[in-house]
């Protein structure tokens, strides 16, 4: 068994000026802020879910983006309505958000 039922990488790769990144769609502070409401409904810890920031995930052009695993869904996301959606959804539900799901 896993050490998290959930660990969600959110990628947070800041690249050089010109070029595609999650970091220059604020993918950290929405990073921050999932890990925040991850708290606030008591679901961190062993067990339960981790919200963590990554380096490049090799995505960026369809970025931001994130991974929930173990399931291996990938995410792009456009504010915190979207990260709630995720995380209520997906998270707490065990449904897919399909209209933000990437290919």
């Amino acid at each position: 068994m896993s050490y998290f039922k959930h660990h969600v990488f959110f990628c947070c790769n800041q690249r050089p000026a010109g070029e595609s990144c999650c970091a220059d769609h604020g993918a950290a502070e929405m990073q921050a802020y999932a890990k925040d409401r991850i708290k606030a409904l008591k679901l961190n810890g062993e067990g339960k879910v981790r919200m963590n920031k990554a380096g490049c995930l090799d995505r960026c052009d369809e970025g931001p983006v994130l991974v929930v695993y173990p399931e291996g869904t990938w995410y792009t996301y456009v504010d915190k309505t979207d990260i709630d959606e995720i995380i209520d959804s997906h998270i707490v539900g065990g449904k897919v958000v399909e209209r933000l799901k990437l290919k």
